[in-house]
């Protein structure tokens, strides 16, 4: 690529140096830190987070995400999962 030194002149993250000394392909094929350590959320899990928002939102007093992560069936989850998740919904 010609113009590569043009991409030198701007800050980039370790993915996106990778990415331009390995490939631009690389990333999107799933390998290395461009490929998601999340598992994805299965419907049911997005059910029961459901519910289990709608149960404790309305709590006084009480944190909502702690409530959830104390009672979400899927061990694992942390607290930035549940609320990212709880945004897209």
């Amino acid at each position: 690529n010609k113009k590569a030194f043009v991409e030198l002149l701007f800050w980039k993250s370790p993915a996106a140096i990778r990415e331009m000394t390995e490939g631009y392909s690389s990333l999107r094929d799933g390998e290395g830190a461009g490929r998601s350590r999340v598992p994805p959320w299965t419907p049911q899990e997005e059910q029961e987070l459901r519910e289990l928002y709608w149960k404790y939102k309305e709590v006084e007093g009480e944190d909502v995400i702690a409530a959830i992560l104390a009672h979400l069936p899927a061990p694992g989850r942390t607290r930035r999962q549940v609320v990212k998740q709880l945004v897209r919904l």
